[in-house]
């Protein structure tokens, strides 16, 4: 990534010039000052009245105008909770999204978006606050508290007098509280008062879009405004078949089973049931848009349509392969975006989101009172008239992982460092002798439970070679490398390949020099710091050995199946390569 730099606003965005307040506001077209033809004499008399007009017509004026150019954007924030980049603006067949896909035809699809995190705490605190998870303590770690040190964008907005809300799911789960152990407003005021019946029992009863209403009737006349809009699909669980027996969707949609799934009816119903989850997401996106549309304040909104990470299935959420990171996100703003309709193939993460929400608002990173901050603001991206890739040095993403769940001994996280550089992802596995996916004996607690997971764990007990089960909760070496073009689902590991040993090594090269100008722990021998972080909840904290000695029961182990859990724990040799 490029080198951190002061921020400064960017001249070259066809906004307006930045006024002593700070502000950016939308395009507006220069006006013409009258000219005065008429010949000035030297009576002091008409000279004076002369003078007066002028200046109280350019007082006026620019009372006018400062009124103007000093309202920023408003932003609707649309951050789903596991869905991966499946929608139809990729040509995803079994997924409508009519929502985003309308987002993005008329303005701006991203192809190579990538959380660095794919888990859900990590992943928002990187989106709040513009750093790495490495960079950020505890907050690096999923079921944690939040340090006080790292504000968030939403509280700078607010401080700033912007209307902030939220509905849905914000940050965590964990606790962030201030100074004084009252709850921080991470992501603003909550709207949270419509209910309404889902199309199943498994997804939230949260009307998102009323709510959003209720938001907009709060706000102020003479104030921006941001809204967050969480929502907690598709989250697991699921209601199994929904997808057929709800969404009126068939197995033979779906053009393409991942390889490191067995392709079975079972898969094929847990990817629709999926697919259910995102269109009520997306349903609610559209309500929204509608909305705005009725108000006329549409054109003057940021529309910022995303996701915290890949889907909640074996080997992606929870993991740091491709798809665990790869995240949907497309951006309209009719008043900032150059050219409409454009795919950007540049490589950007969620590090950027807190600069460019900054420079939207027109606040100076000096000015927000946040940590330094990582990413760089999209802005340049967003201003473009070109497609493709548009800024040379978005060639690559950082991504990677600590704790990410519960389940495994003393706490102890999974701990992953990896770049995505073109063609190719490299991951570097810390701790090859854990469990990836959380302990055996524990229920496998790094992957959701659900039923594509319970079928590949009971193809496992019937055989410990078996592919899948291998490829999603067997060991797995300390170094690995894929081909994406041709392995996107990485599962052919390249790593010990002569061919692409200098590949790797170059990989590896870059990946720790960036890590250690971001001054992430782990490259300083300092990884023991993760594992030594606290869970938040007494009700989970320590929770693989007082799950062996009794003390808890599986009914504390959040999202898992009862028979994912095995027996007794399993050897730990010669499961190492799939």
């Amino acid at each position: 990534m490029a080198p951190i730099a002061p921020f400064l606003p960017p001249n070259s965005l066809q906004l307006r010039p930045k006024s002593r307040s700070g502000t950016i506001g939308p395009k507006r077209r220069r006006t013409e000052r009258n000219e005065v033809k008429r010949p000035i004499d030297g009576n002091p008399k008409r000279l004076f009245r002369l003078l007066s007009l002028i200046l109280i017509s350019s007082g006026l004026a620019s009372g006018v105008h400062a009124e103007t150019e000093k309202r920023p954007p408003n932003i609707l924030f649309a951050i789903a909770d596991d869905w991966g980049a499946h929608a139809g603006a990729y040509g995803t067949p079994w997924v409508k999204t009519p929502g985003f896909d309308r987002i993005a035809k008329e303005g701006l699809l991203f192809t190579h978006a990538y959380t660095p995190v794919a888990k859900c705490a990590p992943s928002r605190a990187i989106v709040l606050t513009g750093r790495h998870a490495w960079q950020l303590e505890e907050a690096g770690n999923h079921m944690a508290v939040f340090p006080t040190k790292f504000k968030s964008w939403p509280e700078v907005l607010m401080e700033k007098g912007w209307h902030m809300g939220i509905t849905g799911k914000g940050w965590g789960p964990g606790i962030a509280n201030d100074a004084s152990g009252k709850p921080r407003q991470i992501t603003g005021v909550s709207y949270s008062k419509h209910k309404k019946p889902a199309l199943t029992g498994e997804m939230s009863n949260n009307d998102y879009a009323s709510n959003f209403v209720d938001f907009l009737e709060a706000a102020p006349d003479d104030a921006p405004w941001c809204f967050w809009y969480g929502s907690t699909e598709p989250h697991r669980g699921y209601e199994f078949q929904s997808g057929v027996n709800k969404g009126g969707k068939k197995l033979s949609d779906i053009d393409r089973v991942p390889a490191q799934w067995p392709d079975t009816e079972t898969v094929r119903h847990d990817m629709l049931d999926y697919a259910l989850e995102v269109e009520h997401t997306d349903n609610h996106l559209v309500l929204m848009i509608a909305e705005l549309e009725k108000r006329g304040e549409l054109d003057n909104t940021v529309i910022i349509v995303t996701s915290d990470h890949g889907m909640p299935f074996p080997r992606v959420k929870g993991y740091a392969y491709h798809d665990c990171n790869h995240i949907p996100l497309a951006i309209r703003w009719p008043g900032g975006i150059g050219t409409s309709g454009r795919v950007i193939d540049d490589f950007v993460d969620f590090t950027e989101i807190a600069p460019t929400m900054l420079a939207l608002a027109g606040i100076p990173q000096a000015e927000s009172g946040m940590a330094a901050i990582t990413g760089k603001s999209w802005t340049p991206l967003l201003e473009s008239d070109q497609s493709g890739r548009i800024e040379a040095w978005r060639d690559h993403v950082l991504v990677g992982k600590e704790r990410t769940d519960i389940g495994r001994p003393y706490d102890w996280g999974y701990p992953i460092r990896g770049i995505i550089r073109d063609d190719f992802l490299y991951l570097r596995n810390y701790e090859p002798d854990r469990w990836p996916a959380g302990n055996p004996e524990t229920g496998y607690l790094d992957t959701d439970g659900g039923a594509t997971k319970t079928y590949i764990l009971e193809e496992g007990r019937q055989d410990r070679s078996n592919r899948h089960w291998q490829l999603n909760f067997g060991m797995r070496p300390a170094v690995e490398l894929y081909q994406l073009s041709t392995d996107p689902d990485c599962v052919a590991n390249l790593a010990e390949e002569k061919d692409h040993a200098e590949q790797a090594r170059r990989m590896e090269a870059e990946m720790t020099a960036r890590l250690e100008e971001q001054g992430d722990p782990r490259m300083f021998g300092q990884g023991y710091l993760f594992d030594e972080y606290p869970i938040h909840t007494d009700a989970t904290r320590n929770f693989y050995e007082r799950f062996m000695n009794g003390q808890l029961d599986k009914s504390k182990a959040g999202w898992v199946n009862e028979t994912d859990f095995e027996p007794e724990p399993l050897p730990q040799t010669s499961l190492r390569k799939p």
